[in-house]
């Protein structure tokens, strides 16, 4: 495979085998292509171009999706013009393509060719199926300043009314780049991805309900769910929404809305990115875990106690079912907004002194930290599947975290008092408290072979607060 001077656009060489009968070759082998480091695209849809003359010249068209061009039979000169905004915008490239090679075309990269050979058939899959309201994009063959020096003068070529009329490049507007498109982009999780990418497009519960069975009915369509979004230019799906109310989840009407934000909606957003061909993210939590094992490793079994764990398992399930996914399972978040941390450090100032729990252990996982390793994920290629992500560092009790607020905020940390889980909840009503696990901290191993260590709890800790 060799890149060229179009970030994105590859160029892949196919091994022909040839006998007596003729030739054969594997024109797209998933397997093979990804391992060589092209784009996992998944096409699903092939077209095939057949020209029965010498010099007939097609192009310049840029559509919403991926392409992998190549020859089935005969030879053509191809031409690539970069379309999208950035400093490669009106970049050309051409290549003589034979039935040995092939090229990946990224979005927004304008397509042309001309046959070189008598009836050859050029063939091309793509990501998306055609659309006629797709944005589309066309360059003059003939652009000056593109200058693509043609083998046939395309005044002897065979050209299309419509491909000689195309506008020149001075007057194309650039292809905007694909941005995430952030479903709960008001929770704490929500906003420290906007800190992180602020182009991204960033759906709130006004925008679009995840409760409201409807509303995800009619999701990738234009304007659905109460904005007006681009499906066609979105690079992955990232799910920040989830109903979080562990106790709320053991009554009546809080089971059915854990279920459908946690597991009916997270299918229905899976679905979409499948149809879309982007990767799908998604949340979850240790809650899919018991808590006896006192490491949680990626394939542990489902164990969960309550309502709460059992609808993010389930949401697990429903986006592990789709292939371009991440499942990022994650533990005690801190961002902004109302928090474990947040609530120590009031009561430390308002001199209440707080029972805290010591008998349930974890890691606190930062909201810009998390934020940082979804994207991290996206934008490595790491490997579809389960990743857990919490800071990290050495493992703590809710008790030692609340010792920790308290010394960092200038108070004395033995006001303090630790109880256990069983006493809390007693002291609560143990039928308004659900089931928590007693260990929670993650095994981060396949986090750091995929290239991403977070930091430290007690460092980030320290520099929550002083923020």
């Amino acid at each position: 495979m060799h890149p060229t001077a179009i970030p994105g656009l590859l160029i892949v060489d196919l091994p022909v085998h040839r006998d007596n009968r003729g030739w054969f070759k594997e024109n797209w082998q998933r397997a093979k292509m990804t391992a060589l480091g092209l784009p996992d695209f998944a096409p699903v849809q092939q077209n095939i171009s057949f020209n029965g003359d010498v010099g007939t010249t097609r192009g310049i068209h840029a559509e919403p999706w991926d392409k992998f061009v190549s020859v089935a039979t005969g030879r053509v000169f191809g031409a690539w013009v970069d379309l999208r905004e950035g400093d490669s915008f009106g970049t050309s490239v051409t290549l003589e393509i034979a039935p040995d090679q092939a090229v990946f075309v990224p979005r927004g990269v304008g397509n042309a060719y001309q046959t070189l050979e008598p009836d050859t058939a050029y063939a091309y899959l793509v990501n998306a199926h055609w659309r006629p309201d797709a944005e589309y994009q066309f360059v003059n063959l003939a652009d000056e300043t593109v200058a693509i020096e043609w083998p046939i003068p395309l005044s002897a070529a065979e050209l299309s009314d419509k491909d000689r009329a195309h506008p020149r490049l001075a007057s194309v507007a650039p292809a905007p780049a694909r941005r995430p498109v952030v479903i709960g982009g008001d929770g704490q999780l929500g906003r420290a991805l906007r800190r992180q990418i602020p182009d991204a497009t960033f759906l709130t519960r006004a925008d679009l309900d995840v409760t409201d069975a409807s509303a995800l009915e009619s999701l990738g369509e234009s304007g659905s769910g109460g904005a007006e979004v681009d499906w066609s230019a979105c690079s992955a799906i990232i799910n920040a929404a989830a109903y979080t109310n562990v106790d709320g989840a053991e009554t009546t009407a809080g089971r059915a809305t854990a279920w459908q934000v946690n597991a009916t909606a997270v299918g229905a957003l899976a679905a979409l990115a499948a149809r879309l061909g982007v990767p799908f993210v998604t949340v979850s939590s240790d809650y899919v875990f018991d808590g006896t094992v006192e490491s949680h490793v990626e394939d542990e079994a489902y164990s969960p106690l309550g309502v709460y764990g059992q609808s993010k398992a389930a949401g697990e399930l429903a986006a592990r079912a789709r292939r371009q996914h991440y499942v990022v399972r994650t533990s005690w978040v801190v961002g902004d907004g109302s928090n474990f941390v947040r609530t120590m450090a009031s009561l430390a100032e308002r001199g209440v002194d707080p029972q805290v729990i010591c008998d349930q252990r974890g890691r606190l996982t930062f909201a810009d930290d998390l934020a940082r390793g979804i994207l991290h994920l996206l934008s490595s290629g790491a490997p579809y599947g389960v990743y857990n992500l919490s800071n990290s560092g050495s493992v703590m009790s809710w008790f030692d975290v609340a010792r920790a607020v308290f010394e960092l905020t200038g108070h004395d940390p033995s006001r303090v008092v630790a109880t256990t889980a069983e006493a809390y909840a007693a002291g609560r009503g143990a039928a308004t408290t659900a089931p928590r696990p007693r260990h929670s901290a993650f095994d981060l191993g396949r986090l750091a072979a995929a290239g991403f260590v977070p930091r430290d709890a007690g460092v980030a800790l320290r520099e929550y607060l002083a923020g």
